[in-house]
């Protein structure tokens, strides 16, 4: 190792991850180690402008130890599927020289650097969302970054893999399938993009953030019991999903949205009926996501065919996936008339593609409160004020990027400490 200035140097690396949504659910390990999964999953990549974490990772000779910070905070990277990710990547790192810095790294001193890494979700933590799939996929896509890896995007993703099971699939964007492969080792357990972003460009995504609390039961624990007690998860994961799987496949080539919408429904709806044929039941949903689903059905079966998708990973947040952007238009407008703000602040209570709100002739709250109630619903006078903290608007996007621009950096590229620190 050598450098300008002899151990004094910082050499940094940021990157931009998306979260996933998964539309065949991943429930149930195999191997809880290597975190093998008892079944095909199949997810759509979100945009990253709108859900993804930005990860910085530095290193250094003169850090005295590993170092994380999540948000601002810094936590613990003690944990085995930190260390997983970090062996994996530090085995696998290459030769490297910046000769504008004058700093050359080979490969094995990558072994005895340690790191800073730094990371931020733009949206809430452990709440159903998939943060730490977009968290475990940057840190490994930056850290490959950093350390000069080769492996491609495959391999990467049974890496990410090992620091979280849905990791794998954000290494991608577009549709992605994670293959539960038949290895022990795990080696055959990766993700492959069935298709790019570029795909299906028509449907729109509108997330309804009903809790952004920590969930009560971690999706660790949670798949844990499931697969100890619950008899329809064998049944599941044996004899359902692998024929969903091949039509879920079929229906993404074909953009069939009617087979689609159809699908990914059911799959949700068995994942949390998985969840309470636990003992103990597990409750990942709450009254407001039934009534969101309440509400789609009831579109869906008026229109005589669907309209709009859903689906609730471990949480109560409902993701629509809309046919299109006049659909979920009409979306919007169903659900700002039962769930209209608490603070009537329209600006912020929609995020991402706030677009969608003109769309809709939704411009101030006078527009919301004008709304009419959706005809396919008895009871209509009955709003939930409050019980939504916010929508998101996004689409289906690509995967990680690297972020060259130095100001961006959540470290301080003279002390790797966090900007501010």
């Amino acid at each position: 190792m050598a450098s300008e200035a002899e151990g004094q140097w910082v050499l940094m690396a940021t990157g931009r991850s998306p979260t996933n949504i998964a539309v065949i659910k991943y429930w149930g390990k195999r191997d809880e180690a290597l975190i093998l999964p008892i079944n095909d999953s199949i997810s759509v990549t979100l945009d990253p402008d709108h859900l993804s974490a930005t990860t910085t990772v530095a290193v250094s000779p003169s850090f005295a130890s590993d170092r994380m910070w999540l948000n601002g905070k810094e936590i613990s990277l003690s944990g085995g599927r930190f260390q997983s990710c970090l062996r994996e990547i530090r085995k696998r790192a290459r030769d490297f020289e910046d000769e504008k810095k004058g700093i050359k790294v080979n490969q094995a001193d990558w072994e005895k650097l340690h790191v800073h890494i730094a990371s931020y979700n733009n949206f809430p933590t452990a709440a159903g969302l998939a943060s730490s799939a977009a968290g475990l996929a940057c840190l490994v896509f930056t850290l490959g970054k950093l350390m000069n890896v080769k492996e491609d995007y495959g391999e990467l993703s049974s890496i990410a893999r090992q620091g979280s099971g849905s990791a794998c699939r954000s290494i991608y964007g577009g549709f992605v399938k994670w293959c539960m492969g038949k290895k022990d080792d795990g080696s055959d357990s990766i993700a492959v993009q069935l298709a790019d972003e570029a795909h299906w460009t028509d449907l729109v995504i509108i997330i309804a953030v009903v809790s952004s609390k920590q969930k009560e039961t971690s999706s660790t624990s949670g798949m844990r019991d499931s697969v100890e007690t619950s008899p329809l998860l064998q049944y599941r994961a044996q004899t359902v999903v692998p024929s969903r799987v091949l039509k879920m496949e079929e229906t993404i080539k074909n953009r069939d949205f009617e087979s689609f919408a159809k699908l990914t429904c059911a799959d949700s709806n068995q994942f949390h009926a998985v969840c309470l044929d636990t003992s103990p039941p597990i409750f990942y949903m709450n009254d407001t996501s039934h009534r969101i689903i309440s509400l789609v059905e009831k579109w869906n079966h008026s229109e005589g065919a669907p309209q709009v998708a859903y689906t609730f990973d471990a949480g109560p947040n409902a993701v629509l996936i809309a046919r299109n952007r006049k659909t979920a238009a009409r979306l919007l407008q169903k659900l700002l008339y039962y769930f209209p703000p608490q603070n009537k602040d329209l600006s912020s209570y929609l995020v991402g593609d706030k677009s969608i709100l003109s769309d809709a002739g939704l411009h101030s709250m006078e527009d919301v409160e004008a709304l009419s109630a959706p005809p396919e619903m008895k009871i209509q006078d009955q709003k939930f004020t409050g019980d939504v903290s916010y929508f998101i608007c996004s689409r289906i996007g690509a995967g990680p990027k690297v972020i060259a621009d130095e100001s961006q950096a959540l470290l301080d590229s003279a002390t790797g400490l966090p900007r501010g620190v």
